[in-house]
């Protein structure tokens, strides 16, 4: 029997097979989840022609409920499903949630149609990502025995299989469909939607020969429930379970929160909510707190309360878990800036980015590849970074790194900020500010890497392990939606309806994309300027005089966040500058502190 395992599963000199099965699977669902998100927030505007507020809200509902939902697929996999279905039942939902996209898109002239089947394709996202996602990765320790020191290489590949996935699906799914026509946009989601199939054909055809223990067990075939009670803490002694009214407590406090973040107990609103509740929201602090977000922005408050009131938690335990919940939110504000690729900065790339390289147009799609190829580039250099300091007793502790990640971050967008300074509507800077912004982004990321999984496994307490994984979701969860509500607050340039008249009648042309509506801002009736389609323009380098009097005529829709008026692309990307800034200082000057709360775990 070890023969035969050994033949299959194994190979002479490095890794089992079953890592590069699993490499494979999750190579093509990241290549299905890069090549639909690069293609979203530009298929919302320029196929469905909704302006940049809407899309981003819905940009950051979508990619947070994302996160959130590996609270239910983990859950489901632990106790009744086994990571194995939950796999398979996850892909074959996201395989039908792409084809809905791709639906939509073939449908796209048809506002409401289109709409309706991409909400259906959402929800099938999300929550087959939910299934998906928390259980491929936990896979990949098993493949080995305990002790075993090729764990941490593995996880290095299986790492690079995803960024693989996150660097070729903007390429492949942006060539398809982000083509300047917007009925291109369907064959760039049926090429996610391929990937998603592939991707689980390959698992299912794979799975019983490679993915096995080191002596032939199955991994994740059954329900991944904890059989082994000397897995507890060495201390973990019979321990205070909690209270029925500890659940009480917190579960009004998250209906309390809820309701503060929607209608602001205001209960005028409830009556508006209730007419449309998708698209009502709730304005707090210069953002707009909408249905999905009030949910995750509420369990993000809750339940963390909820597990610190856990009546078995000793004052050591306390101290770790209260540094995971302070990693928590500092990674809120890194990822919400971090994760403006798929949507502002996208915007950035198709309206003010100058992609024309070698007579070729590059699509701004392709600028989300970035980063992938970044990590694949300098993240050898700082695993060698790492490993010298560490050979010297010199390596920074997590919170240390969290903050250098935090200051890169800023740093990229101050980048950003001054190579936009001053620009007028309608000029285009060069791409070489978006790919340093997107290079010195990923040296921040690398730093703030280890923060991660890792950080709360080793300071969990076993029994909360994966609540406590939960937590860290709910945090991108969070992120990810806060950053699409950062993104609706992007400039968006606005053109009154008489100059539109004027010059479509002078020149004699067709100035509008197809089915443009009008909105209203100062009183005014007016255009977003990306309804304003230049369609006698040969060359984007030479303007035509309806331009010319479109871009003179245009005005720039002041928008607010806090005390911060933003009025243009530099005073849009401080916001980053100080957000990220500050928070950096802040954890740098706490970090010396949490390390003494992390009990010697570094």
């Amino acid at each position: 029997m070890s023969q035969t395992i050994d033949q299959n599963n194994q190979v002479s000199s490095g890794h089992p097979k079953g890592l590069y099965v699993l490499f494979i699977t999750e190579m093509w669902e990241r290549f299905s989840y890069y090549g639909m998100r690069a293609l979203f927030i530009l298929y919302m505007g320029k196929a469905l022609l909704f302006d940049k507020a809407l899309s981003s809200q819905i940009y950051g509902s979508y990619t947070g409920l994302v996160y959130l939902t590996p609270l239910i697929g983990g859950y489901m996999a632990d106790r009744y499903w086994g990571n194995r279905k939950s796999i398979i039942i996850g892909g074959i939902m996201m395989a039908i949630g792409q084809f809905m996209m791709f639906l939509s898109g073939t449908f796209y002239t048809n506002v409401g149609f289109a709409t309706t089947f991409m909400i259906i394709g959402l929800f099938f996202l999300i929550f087959g990502n939910g299934f998906f996602k928390p259980n491929i990765s936990t896979m990949v320790g098993q493949l080995y025995a305990k002790g075993d020191k090729r764990v941490d290489s593995a996880f290095t590949i299986f790492y690079m299989g995803i960024n693989l996935g996150a660097f070729f699906a903007p390429l492949v799914c942006g060539m398809l469909g982000d083509t300047d026509n917007p009925a291109d946009f369907r064959w760039g989601f049926l090429a996610a939607c391929l990937g998603m199939i592939l991707s689980v054909i390959l698992f299912i055809w794979l799975k019983n020969k490679y993915i096995v223990t080191p002596d032939g067990q199955q991994i994740g075939e059954g329900p991944n429930k904890v059989k082994d009670n000397t897995a507890l803490d060495s201390n973990s002694a019979p321990k205070e379970e909690f209270k029925p009214m500890t659940f009480a407590i917190w579960g009004a406090v998250a209906i309390g929160l809820f309701g503060t973040f929607l209608l602001g107990w205001d209960f005028s609103n409830w009556s508006k909510f209730m007419e449309a509740p998708f698209q009502f929201n709730h304005h707090i602090f210069g953002l707009d707190f909408d249905l999905v977000g009030s949910v995750i922005f509420s369990f993000a408050i809750a339940i963390p309360g909820l597990i610190i009131s856990d009546p078995s938690l000793d004052k050591a335990e306390k101290q770790r878990i209260y540094v995971i919940y302070i990693a928590c939110f500092f990674v809120i504000f890194f990822w919400s800036a971090f994760e403006q690729a798929g949507a502002s900065l996208t915007y950035f790339a198709e309206e003010q980015t100058n992609r024309n390289l070698f007579n070729f147009k590059i699509p701004a799609s392709y600028f989300q590849s970035v980063n992938a190829v970044a990590i694949v580039i300098f993240a050898p250099i700082f695993a060698w970074i790492w490993t010298k300091l560490g050979s010297r007793n010199m390596e920074p502790a997590s919170p240390f790194k969290q903050a250098m990640g935090l200051f890169l971050l800023a740093v990229g967008y101050l980048v950003i900020a001054f190579g936009v300074k001053g620009i007028e509507p309608g000029i285009k800077v060069s791409m070489m500010w978006l790919l340093a912004l997107y290079t010195i982004h990923t040296f921040g990321e690398l730093c703030l890497s280890p923060i991660g999984l890792s950080m709360v496994n080793k300071l969990a307490p076993m029994r909360l392990a994966s609540l406590l994984m939960g937590v860290w979701f709910l945090a991108n969860a969070t992120a990810n939606k806060f950053a699409g509500t950062l993104s609706g607050l992007y400039p968006e340039t606005l053109v009154p309806i008489e100059l539109v008249q004027t010059v479509n009648d002078k020149n004699h042309v067709d100035i509008l994309k197809p089915n443009s509506k009008a909105d209203e801002y100062q009183g005014k009736k007016v255009y977003s300027m990306e309804m304003i389609n230049f369609g006698v323009i040969k060359d984007e380098n030479v303007k035509t005089e309806a331009q010319i009097e479109i871009e003179k005529g245009s005005v720039i829709k002041e928008k607010s966040f806090a005390t911060f008026k933003i009025n243009s692309l530099y005073s849009f990307f401080m916001i980053f500058v100080f957000m990220a800034g500050i928070a950096s200082i802040i954890l740098f000057v706490i970090s010396r502190k949490l390390v003494s709360m992390m009990g010697g775990v570094r």
